[in-house]
């Protein structure tokens, strides 16, 4: 059964991932025209797409990769809730509200991590390959952290330690998620 859990989480995760690096990177205003937002785009657009139908979009934003990555973990959640050994109360709302709070604890985290990802990405691609043709989508996905971070932190010696001090907080908001 762990096996099974861990197969399932492996699944979510990638999927939940996808769907919130096109959020953010929509939030972000990437462009999706390279490799990255291509990839993002066809593994999505199977739940996106049926979901835009149902919630468009508002306030310049689409939130349906939103609901669908909330959805997937709402989905993960209670399925590991159901499927738990601990003798649960009869308290369906409360039940419900677990699950919930599961599910956005988890998209929460995991906004995180992309971000840390993607910054750590950032920071590798800028020593070893600026030119790479991946570099301008994360320094385009990055840019909304760095930039008021830059404005307080100058370069040392031609170093920018921006991208340090923001995985450093990134780090602190994951300990209050």
């Amino acid at each position: 059964m762990q096996a099974v859990f861990f197969l399932l989480n492996a699944v979510v995760s990638f999927f939940c991932t996808l769907f919130l690096l096109r959020f953010i990177m929509q939030m972000a205003r990437v462009s999706f025209a390279g490799q990255l937002g291509d990839f993002v785009i066809k593994l999505t657009n199977w739940a996106v797409k049926p979901l835009r139908r149902i919630l468009p979009g508002f306030g310049g934003v689409d939130w349906a990769s939103l609901v669908a990555a909330l959805w997937l973990q709402l989905m993960l959640s209670g399925l590991i809730v159901a499927l738990s050994p601990v003798e649960l109360g009869a308290d369906d709302l409360g039940l419900l509200l677990m699950i919930l709070m599961l599910a956005i604890r988890s998209v929460l985290r995991l906004t995180v991590y992309i971000m840390i990802g993607a910054l750590i990405l950032q920071a590798v691609l800028s020593w070893v390959n600026p030119y790479s043709p991946v570099a301008p989508t994360v320094n385009q996905l990055v840019r909304p952290i760095l930039d008021p971070i830059r404005r307080f932190v100058p370069l040392i010696a031609g170093i920018d330690l921006s991208p340090l001090v923001a995985i450093l907080l990134l780090q602190v908001v994951l300990m209050f998620v």
